[in-house]
């Protein structure tokens, strides 16, 4: 099985990586289209680019080969992607994956993003591109795709999980909920400037940040990611 989670930054996507990689039957893959998505678009200002583009494929037919040998090998591969990362990819490489679809409050994480990139755009948080994908594996995937807040990962871990589990039907183990502090050795070479907080952590938290107030600047930002966000909110798993 291939669990593909489609996210946008400053989520709890690598988190929800980290969770994964307790399993003894899973495989975690971080990114896997970031070089792609660096190369096609050449002027785009992220720490450590020139980094990921040396250590990754830009070519997605490799990055997909990759993948399916992998799962020759582990009973579960779960995939963290970034929605943004989708753009200019072709989509049917997901069609027989269970796609998993992890949303935030885009408040929250545009408060959070604009603290790495100062000046985020739609295009930078990727809440319409998410929506997009949902749309096209809604309609064109053998399974449907899962839509997750992760506020209710967090205001229940326990449950949230557990309840993500079932969904993917996948057996629940709560070695899911924690890990050790550090690096994991799936992470991308970007994660020294990205993963502070999940090196930190012992397993779920809420971030003391994430009530930061946004910037006047990323007002008009938030007032157009929010209609995308609703739409994705209204087929979120409850507990």
């Amino acid at each position: 099985m291939t669990i593909n989670l489609i996210s946008g930054p400053r989520n709890i996507s690598t988190a929800l990586m980290y969770s994964f990689a307790q399993r003894k039957d899973t495989k975690v893959v971080d990114e896997p289209f970031y070089a792609f998505y660096l190369n096609i678009h050449p002027n785009l200002d992220h720490p450590g680019g020139k980094e990921v583009l040396e250590s990754m494929s830009v070519d997605n037919s490799k990055v997909i080969s990759n993948i399916e040998k992998l799962k020759a090998q582990f009973e579960v591969v779960f995939l963290k992607n970034m929605a943004h990362h989708h753009i200019g990819l072709d989509w049917d490489y997901m069609k027989n994956f269970k796609n998993v679809f992890l949303i935030r409050d885009p408040k929250q994480l545009i408060a959070s993003f604009a603290q790495v990139i100062p000046n985020p755009t739609l295009q930078d948080i990727g809440l319409k591109e998410e929506l997009d994908i949902f749309e096209f594996a809604q309609e064109n995937c053998a399974h449907q795709p899962i839509v997750i807040d992760s506020n209710t990962i967090l205001q229940n871990p326990t449950k949230g999980i557990a309840l993500l589990c079932e969904k993917l039907e996948i057996p629940f183990t709560d070695k899911m909920l924690s890990w050790k502090k550090g690096p994991i050795p799936e992470d991308g070479i970007w994660a020294k400037y990205w993963y502070k907080n999940v090196h930190d952590s012992v397993g779920f938290a809420k971030q003391s940040t994430s009530e930061r107030s946004l910037h006047d600047h990323c007002i008009s930002l938030y007032n157009e990611a929010l209609p995308y966000y609703q739409k994705l909110s209204e087929n979120a798993l409850r507990l």
